[in-house]
């Protein structure tokens, strides 16, 4: 079996992340693994083990020639029989099925505003669903709209996961004074992660206790990402507030914080909470998506937009280390358990042999 996951760049983010992910497991378990990014390449490419092919297209446009052109012979000549397409690069991968009918293509939905699907556009991903062979969405919202939505009805449910055996060094050490309590937020700047409520609730805590706020992610260049930024660096004049941009190795990052903190208003199944889990940082996030799933009993849920209560919850876990170390510790168990790689290959594999026998 041969497999391609195909996926618009490979900057920092969760379905990005998530590609990657698929083809090193994939390698790992002697599947023939291949990833392509369309559009950009990105740090992400640093994570792409020894063994997986990559390609990259440079696709210019939306209906850009030479970019099909150059896939379609990638995908012939790699004899490749299973086309993974994530997130928007579902039209390609659906031109390319209509070009080459025998092979078969997976479309994986990371739609990360599950809390707002009613204004989810889906005119042309609905006519494209008729060429999907399969679809995977990452939580249970996901799965009822596509039942309901699209037209292919292979639809499974399947756990983002993440990888526990990268050990890489990394050279960046988290900023401010090493007796702060260093407050940790993975996401990139896009108005769904409301950092904005987030910055609200450190401001109202850190002149009177000794904290600093870390922002990882990257900035999209929006007119929203520029106001923020502009945000954030008026704060940082008098606050510790740090923003690090994009950075492909967060793991090493977490470790060196005390509280991992999403403040999003809507979310999918976040990859950024399973790394908190997985490092053993307490968390507190918003109920959003699959955000309680993910936590359980295990950590701090609040109403998103609500500073004030984001504020409080981050505050006791400041004054109750106790609790945080119980807490961090269960987290840990737990999202190992169910979101490593081990928990989901089994369904994957099965998920490729079923439309491969159909």
């Amino acid at each position: 079996m041969k497999v391609l996951q195909l996926i618009d760049s490979l900057n920092p983010g969760g379905s990005e992340r998530m590609a990657v992910n698929y083809a090193n497991l994939l390698h790992k378990n002697k599947v023939q693994s291949h990833i392509c990014a369309t559009r950009e390449g990105g740090l992400l490419k640093g994570d792409i083990i020894t063994g997986v092919f990559y390609v990259f297209l440079n696709k210019k446009s939306t209906f850009d020639l030479n970019a099909f052109l150059k896939l379609r012979s990638y995908l012939k000549e790699q004899k490749i029989d299973i086309l993974h397409a994530h997130s928007t690069s579902y039209f390609l991968a659906t031109l390319i099925k209509f070009s080459l009918p025998s092979i078969k293509l997976i479309w994986h939905d990371h739609y990360g505003n599950s809390e707002f699907l009613n204004d989810r556009k889906s005119r042309v991903l609905k006519v494209c669903s008729s060429f999907f062979d399969g679809i995977i969405s990452v939580n249970t919202k996901l799965k009822i709209w596509a039942l309901e939505k699209l037209s292919s009805k292979n639809v499974i449910e399947i756990n983002n996961f993440i990888s526990l055996t990268q050990n890489k060094n990394s050279e960046i050490k988290i900023l401010g004074e090493p007796e702060d309590f260093k407050i940790v937020c993975v996401a990139n700047l896009r108005p769904q992660k409301d950092h904005e409520t987030l910055l609200n609730a450190f401001e109202s805590l850190k002149d009177k206790n000794k904290m600093s706020l870390h922002l990882i992610g990257n900035n999209p260049q929006t007119i929203y990402s520029k106001a923020l930024l502009k945000k954030i660096n008026n704060l940082s004049e008098n606050s510790k507030i740090f923003y690090y941009g994009s950075q492909n190795n967060v793991e090493n990052l977490l470790k060196q914080c005390d509280l991992g903190i999403l403040s999003s208003i809507s979310e999918g199944l976040p990859l950024a909470l399973l790394e908190y889990g997985a490092v053993g940082l307490p968390v507190v996030c918003t109920k959003v998506g699959q955000c309680e799933e993910v936590i359980g009993k295990n950590g701090k849920l609040v109403l998103p937009n609500d500073s004030k209560t984001l504020a409080e919850e981050i505050l006791y876990y400041y004054k109750n280390p106790d609790r945080k170390k119980i807490d961090s510790n269960n987290l840990k168990i737990s999202t190992i358990k169910k979101y490593s790689s081990d928990s989901i290959i089994e369904e994957v594999i099965s998920l490729y042999h079923s439309v491969l026998k159909a």
